[in-house]
């Protein structure tokens, strides 16, 4: 009986070990019937239709060993199907695989039922040990990750030698000394600002105001501070001609970061007066010595600044960008804006480069340029020139001594309700740092931290989750197949850009990038303003030239992402290449959730709702058959519709102006599951982590949504709901897997429960 049990084991084992490298477990059960082994044999227990009647045939001792041998073959393939299970769960018990359950063991909630609310059941075990750090109005894993990020940089900037491979590196490190010298800064007090604003003709809120004409300041802010008070005058690709760079004009000038602050006044009357507060205390910290006077002149300037609200376009409004677009030249922007002397402002602008009055130009706020040159027109110019000074203050006073830090702070406080903390200077000069020098200084960090082994990881994935994706898109039924065979050669023709511009690797391409900039260890003020004009010089070089695909809009230490539409690209920065999102040692499920959802969310905004109007080369221009826009616009609504109706604190999510984040949310999860279960049926089944009871698809859907856990100030909350195209955190989560089928299946949903709602939105 023994040596019968052996055998029975051992060929149970043959065929799991086979099994294991072709199916899934829920692939098994349904293919039992009929299935073919490697030696050709076909197992089929109903018997061919041709010989139905045979049984009757048979002798009662053919029929007893009959009997016996369906019994012994059930049985073989029941002890098949046992151990095939236990081997596919079995527990991972390395040192990576502790570590990790431990984590997230202590992010989950198991007193929340998963089907409930997923963020908590997911997140809640974090939150609890999370409470927001003093000094911070969010925090979540993006933080902690930068800060990490931001250790390492401060290491690598005040112990690096002179030695340094390249000059711009050297440069790097003396501005950052430059930050790190308070007590120069401390000496030069606000002399640095105030010169600048004497060399204005004065501000009449510190002194005496030489009356100069609006046009005469507005160009000295242009040439000497690269400021444009009113709108924004920016170079970036033609979006209807995505192989040339152009000068591109669109609205712009409030201090808030949002119109909705100034327009809803009863809801932010708290952070209306904390503004005022802010401006008074930065006008008497600059001379002015009536604050009374002070009050009133800045209360003007609020008012103005409420009058540019009026004017501003939500943001919602915006999100069609065929709609938008205006290319005109620089003589047709006069007759449009006739208040502004635009040919010498925008030559001011882009100087070297010669400018003409038959420059073209893209406007992308037509009506707010005509509507704020008739308001430039029917203000008083005293109130014009307070105005845009203060564009300058705002823009610069940070990079003063700390009375000026404090007034800020205090604002923050208001504005995001974070709690006041002494927040360590090396921490605000890393992050200036990163922002205005990051690609030297991403440099250092990636010689540092970066494995290039990583590329070929990412390059992996992001192949994988291509591949996941276009198989989606085959089985969509509302896209025409005219539109699908052109959404697929845009999914194929996606570049792909990992860890750092490769410039930044080559000490003389690096130094010649910088050759036009440097930094002195005690003019930190200076540096800044050096900075400004060294960019502009920059920026005016790349006028009328194709695109630099090596040109990246994120730093290499940056913790996030994205995907550029006149380029067809999407950007992997080296620092979010690391734990949480991807963990060498990790299972699969983890990575595939973590980074690989990323990856999904950056390809499918080629396809949200602005995205899409984008050709393969980046061009925008109409590639979809109309059946499938009114089409596609039906999907979309349920979304509008879903996200619209989630609320925090009683205030509604924008659904409309957080449309293409939603649709890149639930496509990229979507993706990144269907490469996953690829990637589960060539390699086979992982083993699962210790302790946890999940299975690695549950495993999958926690990795993601943990990815998320974060806790925000009831501010802060606010001013993302008011600002942000993204969803609040929460209902990243929570929005996305309810759309999940597979989501609800694994964590077994009833239907109707709330995260398996009987109406599910799907676009990709």
């Amino acid at each position: 009986m023994e040596a019968l049990r052996e055998s029975v084991l051992h060929l149970a084992f043959q065929m799991s070990t086979y099994k294991r490298a072709t199916l899934d477990e829920e692939e098994l059960v349904d293919s039992m019937e009929g299935e073919a082994y490697p030696n050709g044999i076909q197992v089929n227990f109903r018997g061919s239709g041709s010989r139905k009647n045979c049984w009757a045939e048979r002798t009662p001792f053919e029929r007893g060993l009959l009997v016996l041998t369906a019994v012994l073959a059930v049985g073989l393939l029941a002890c098949a199907s046992v151990l095939l299970f236990q081997w596919r769960s079995r527990p991972c018990l390395t040192e990576a695989c502790i570590s990790v359950t431990s984590s997230i063991l202590s992010s989950l909630d198991r007193a929340v039922d998963p089907c409930e609310d997923f963020f908590s059941y997911a997140c809640g075990g974090w939150i609890k040990a999370n409470p927001i750090p003093d000094g911070h109005s969010r925090w979540g894993t993006f933080n902690k990750l930068w800060e990490h990020n931001q250790a390492i940089l401060k290491h690598l900037l005040e112990n690096a030698t002179a030695a340094s491979s390249s000059e711009a590196e050297r440069k790097v490190q003396r501005y950052y000394q430059a930050c790190m010298n308070e007590s120069r800064i401390e000496e030069l007090k606000a002399t640095p600002l105030v010169d600048r604003i004497q060399k204005l003709g004065g501000w009449n809120i510190t002194g005496p105001w030489d009356e100069d004409s609006f046009n005469q300041t507005l160009l000295a802010l242009a040439t000497h501070h690269h400021i444009a008070p009113f709108f924004s005058i920016y170079v970036s690709a033609d979006s209807k001609n995505s192989s040339s760079n152009i000068i591109q004009v669109d609205q712009s000038g409030l201090g808030l970061p949002s119109r909705d602050y100034y327009l809803n006044k009863t809801q932010n009357e708290k952070v209306l007066t904390g503004y005022l507060d802010f401006m008074v205390q930065l006008g008497l910290l600059l001379g002015g010595r009536d604050e009374a006077s002070v009050r009133q002149q800045m209360q003007q300037v609020l008012d103005f600044e409420t009058a540019l609200a009026n004017i501003t376009a939500p943001q919602e409004k915006r999100r069609d960008e065929e709609l938008i677009y205006h290319k005109m030249t620089v003589g047709d922007l006069q007759g449009l804006a006739p208040a502004v002397d635009w040919l010498p402002l925008i030559s001011a602008v882009f100087s070297p480069v010669e400018i003409t009055e038959r420059e073209p130009v893209v406007v992308y706020a037509k009506e707010y340029l005509e509507q704020v040159s008739s308001l430039i027109l029917h203000t008083d110019k005293c109130l014009l020139h307070t105005y845009m000074v203060m564009n300058l203050v705002r823009k610069t006073s940070s990079f003063l001594d700390q009375r000026f830090q404090d007034a800020e702070e205090k604002f923050m406080e208001v504005m995001y309700g974070s709690k006041k903390s002494c927040v360590p200077r090396w921490k605000y000069c890393i992050s200036d740092t990163d922002i205005n020098l990051g690609f030297a200084l991403g440099a250092l960090f990636v010689k540092a931290t970066f494995a290039e082994e990583s590329k070929a990881i990412a390059e992996e994935m992001i192949a994988e989750i291509k591949t996941a994706f276009e198989e989606s898109l085959e089985g969509l039924q509302w896209m025409d197949e005219e539109t699908r065979r052109s959404a697929r050669a845009k999914a194929d023709a996606i570049y792909n850009m990992i860890g750092y511009p490769k410039f930044i690797m080559d000490p003389k391409e690096l130094d010649k990038v910088f050759s036009d900039y440097d930094a002195a260890p005690d003019r930190y003020y200076e540096n800044v303003m050096q900075f400004f004009n060294f960019s502009a010089r920059v920026t005016a070089d790349q006028l009328r030239k194709p695109p630099n695909r090596d040109q990246w809009s994120m730093t290499p230490p940056t913790v996030n992402a994205y995907y550029s539409p006149t380029k067809n690209e999407i950007v992997f920065p080296a620092g979010i290449l690391q734990t949480p999102f991807y963990t060498r040692s990790a299972p699969k499920a983890l990575n595939f959730g973590g980074l690989g959802v990323v990856v999904g969310h950056e390809l499918t905004h080629a396809f949200d709702d602005q995205g899409r109007e984008y050709d393969k080369d980046g061009n925008l221009r109409p590639w979809w058959k109309n059946a499938s826009v009114e089409a596609f616009k039906q999907q979309t609504g349920c979304m509008v519709e879903q996200y619209g109706n989630y609320t925090v604190n009683g205030e509604a999510v924008n659904g409309k102006h957080t449309l293409g984040e939603n649709i890149a949310d639930n496509g990229g999860l979507k993706a990144a599951y269907r490469a996953y279960q690829n990637w589960v049926q060539k390699n086979g089944g992982e083993e699962t982590l210790p302790a946890l009871g999940l299975t690695n698809p549950q495993l999958f859907f926690v990795g993601f949504a943990q990815v998320w856990c974060s806790v925000r100030t009831p501010e802060s909350s606010h001013e993302g709901l008011v600002t942000d195209p993204h969803s609040p955190s929460r209902f990243r989560v929570i929005g996305t897997v309810s759309n999940s089928k597979e989501f609800s299946e694994h964590f077994q949903c009833r239907p109707g429960a709330p995260m398996n709602p009987l109406r599910k939105c799907e676009v990709w």
